[in-house]
Order: structure tokens, then sequence, then C-alpha cells
């Protein structure tokens, strides 16, 4: 037994079946480990003559020290005569879509999601499905609700169609659950609004800019050798940042950096020689297993927003997102003729729609593309008008 930290969580290893870890100094508090690797937070108390548990949530999610508070207060209504855990069954049972989130993200989400893409659900659930439709009760929840509340959201395309998505997996599991009848999903086939594709990337003259700009950074110490570094990565490989930034020293070999879990899953990702270099180039941390190092004695660089706002204002670039750093990888890699299907392997997309949306040639070269076959059409026309017209003379 020892104090649940973020430190002696991730050091806890997964077995063949899930088990159990309590908190030294907390009674109550524990952890469950799954096979799979995944860690939940969870509270033990006793309700009369029954023990319950409730799960508070999924580390990655919460920290450990935000899992502790929650348990705190658990336990403090606990003492004051409460039964959270019956509450929440009660809340569960209750046949609302309000209800339903909540079980969704408890038996669903924290059991199945990244922790990424866990923090975007219940983002919309927060902010959107909940405040409309919660009150609605499942099985009464109609097609127009779910166009009504659709469309209310039509200023903001992207958002709206997340929604909608979210909906739809959420009424396929109220079917699977035996809360509505199945085949009755009122969000299938909700025809989605137009998002306009965000097409920015960095010019030769722009990528010039900001390579002085990251050279002087490093040179004058206005930002840390790992934040640039972190940056010329992301330029020199198209990774994610979130990518760089959890990046392991274990994970780096000569030629690859193989990433056991990704978006998209386990990836093997091509490591140039320049991005090689810059790696050995990096400062370590003794204890730390991180590249690209922050703050902490033993994690990683949390935020890579504020020193890339400053970089990116400083070369004038203050529309470009730390995104289009991969934006402008796969742009390159298309005008250097490098294929779809190769660039899809690089880019780690799970399919080759993804890629052909991701590297559109860049403006100037479909322009230098489209004017070669104009002239190249106006010099034969001009050329037919200005043949000298045959005579022909009768013998």
């Amino acid at each position: 037994m020892f104090k649940l930290t973020k430190r002696t969580v991730e050091a806890v290893e997964s077995r063949a079946t899930d088990y159990l870890i309590w908190d030294r100094d907390m009674r109550g508090f524990g952890l469950r480990v799954y096979p799979s690797g995944k860690r939940t937070y969870l509270v033990q108390y006793r309700a009369g003559r029954r023990t319950r548990r409730i799960t508070l949530g999924q580390h990655g999610v919460l920290t450990a020290e935000e899992a502790r508070k929650l348990a705190r207060q658990t336990l403090g209504e606990v003492a004051h005569g409460g039964d959270p855990s019956g509450e929440r069954q009660a809340r569960r049972r209750a046949p609302t879509v309000a209800g339903l989130c909540d079980r969704f993200l408890e038996e669903y989400v924290d059991q199945h999601c990244k922790p990424t893409t866990a923090r975007d659900y219940r983002s919309i659930i927060t902010r959107l499905i909940r405040p409309k439709l919660g009150p609605l009760h499942i099985a009464e929840v109609t097609r127009a609700d779910v166009v009504a509340f659709h469309h209310t959201l039509r200023d903001t395309p992207y958002q709206a169609n997340r929604a909608a998505a979210m909906l739809s997996k959420l009424f396929n599991l109220a079917e699977d659950w035996g809360l509505r009848q199945a085949g009755s999903n009122p969000a299938r086939r909700i025809k989605k609004f137009r998002e306009e594709e965000k097409k920015r990337y960095l010019s030769d003259a722009e990528q010039i800019r900001l390579g002085q700009v990251l050279a002087e950074a490093l040179e004058e110490g206005t930002e840390t050798v790992h934040a640039v570094s972190a940056i010329m990565l992301l330029i020199y490989t198209g990774c994610r940042h979130k990518e760089i930034l959890t990046l392991r020293w274990d994970y780096v070999t000569t030629h690859h950096l193989e990433l056991p879990d990704s978006k998209t899953g386990r990836r093997r990702i091509p490591l140039p020689r320049e991005a090689h270099d810059i790696l050995m180039s990096l400062p370590r941390l003794p204890g730390n297993p991180y590249v690209i190092l922050g703050e902490s004695e033993d994690g990683p660089l949390v935020n890579l927003q504020k020193p890339w706002n400053r970089i990116r204002t400083r070369a004038g670039l203050d529309d470009v997102r730390i995104h289009d750093l991969r934006h402008t990888y796969a742009s390159v890699a298309m005008k250097d003729g490098i294929d779809p299907f190769t660039l899809k392997e690089i880019m780690g997309h799970k399919n080759l729609q993804t890629t052909l949306r991701y590297a559109h040639l860049a403006d100037d070269a479909v322009q230098r593309a489209a004017g070669s076959v104009a002239a190249r059409l106006a010099t034969a026309i001009r050329a037919r008008k200005t043949e000298p017209r045959q005579l022909h003379i009768g013998g």
C-alpha cells in the first residue's frame, strides 16, 4: 500500500486480470488497474449494511490530485449520510438523455476511449447535449428533436456535426442497453452541415522566416531548447503535437519513432536524419523518461501553445496554428511528388481520403499548373490562326 500519486499510478503494472490498489493515506480511496493498462480512480464506502463503490474517472482525464479531491468530497457526503453510488445508480436508471449521458461516460468512455477523446466527449455533452436535450425521456426523443438541436448549432458547423455524431452513438448504445426499441435511433443519417476546410500552411518564405525566429529564440534564450526542438520535430516529421510532447526516449530508434499508442493506434514513424540529430542533441534528465522536458522533474512539457504563440507572433505568422505545421509537411510532400499512399503511412491516417484532404497542393502550385496548360493551348490556337492559307491552282 502506498500513496496514490502521478508517479506511483503510472508505475503500476497491468496483470492478466484487473485488480485494486488502495491509498495509504485516505481510507476508501483506490485505483483499479485493467489488463489493458487503463487505470481508474474509485471510492469504496459502506451505506448501511452494503459496501458501495463509485468510479471517479480515468487516470489521464483526472490527475491523482484531482481524484483525491473528488474522493475527499465523496467521503464527506457519505459522512453526512449520503449515498453517492446509490444516487448515481438511480440517475443512471432514469430514462432521460441526461442519465444516458452519465452511463455513456461511466460505462463506455472510461473503458474504451483515450483520455483526449474522453475530454472531447465530456465537453460536447456538458456544453451542448445535456443543456438542450438532457431532460427529455430517452424513448420519446424523435428525429425532429435531433434535427432541431442540430439546426441550433448551424453557426458552428464543426461542433454541430460532432454533436450529431455523438448523439447517434448514444442512441445506438441506448438500443443495446434496452432503453430504446431496436432500429429506432433518431440521430441516424442526420445531414451534416458543410464544414469549411482550413487550408493554411507555410509558404517557402514563411518557412525561412520561422526558421530564423526559432534560431534567434534559441540563441537569445527566450525559449527553452526543448520547446524549440519540439516545434522543429513537428516540422521535420509531420507528427501530431501530442505525439511529440509525450514522446519517450525508449520510443526512439535510429531510424524510427516507435509509438505504442497514438490517435490511430500503434505507429512506426520514419525518423529523418535532421530530426534524429535534434533528438540526439537534447539534454536529458535522470529519472525522466520524456524527450521534451518541461518544468516537472518527471513529466514532459505540458503546454507548447504559449511558446508557439510568442514565436509565431515574432515571425509574423499570427494565423498559423501548431497543427498547420502538419498541414505544411503534407503539402510539401505532395509538391515533391510523394504519392498519397506513401504519405498516408507517414502521416498515420486511417484512410486515404483523410490524406487527400490533408495534403492538398499549395495554391501557387495549382496556379502554375493551370497557367502552364492554358499557355500550351494558347500557343496551339495562335499557331493555327497564323498558318498561311494554301493556294490551289487548277490544271
